[in-house]
């Protein structure tokens, strides 16, 4: 599969100048970046949410994750994941588990993590796990239009920055 239809038509509409990166097989976001040689800060991955109101798209960098709680409550709202299988009548072009991050071009109400502001370069899933999409920072932002901002992502427990928070509260510093 090659980028999802929807993405292609999304990015010219929007007249994004955009390269396609290539890279082997992977199923998640940190071994797209990983695959390709990007930094996973500056991969933009789509987690969807949901609730009796619907699905919300929350877009964070790939080396995060979704504080469910803290955007629960930024929004009023009593958010879980999504089963994968629900996302199928939305994301139809797409293969499986390569959900672009352009919630506006699949009509969802979207948030973005502020620690995407002020990236620039921006990469993304095109739609299958084989390629993805690189466009300027800003001109990301642009193409998620009026989503909402916030900070709710949290770094990904890995064991580097777990041996690093272990120095930090062995010194004596807050986290």
């Amino acid at each position: 599969m090659t980028m999802a239809q929807t993405v292609s038509g999304y990015l010219q509409s929007h007249h994004v100048t955009y390269d396609v990166i290539t890279h082997p097989y992977s199923d998640s976001s940190r071994k797209a970046a990983e695959n390709a040689h990007v930094p996973p800060e500056q991969l933009a991955k789509a987690v969807i949410l949901s609730d009796r109101r619907g699905f919300i798209m929350a877009v964070i960098p790939g080396d995060r994750h979704v504080s469910l709680d803290e955007l629960s409550k930024k929004l009023g709202r009593r958010l879980s994941l999504t089963p994968e299988s629900r996302l199928a009548p939305v994301f139809r072009d797409c293969e499986s588990g390569a959900i672009p991050p352009l919630g506006p071009a699949y009509g969802l109400e979207t948030i973005v993590d502020d620690s995407l502001v002020g990236q620039a370069d921006v990469y993304f899933e095109s739609g299958d796990h084989r390629e993805l999409i690189r466009v300027g920072g800003d001109e990301f932002l642009a193409l998620l239009g009026e989503a909402m901002h916030g900070q709710f992502a949290h770094r990904a427990f890995t064991p580097a920055n777990a041996a690093s928070a272990s120095r930090r509260s062995a010194s004596g510093s807050s986290l």
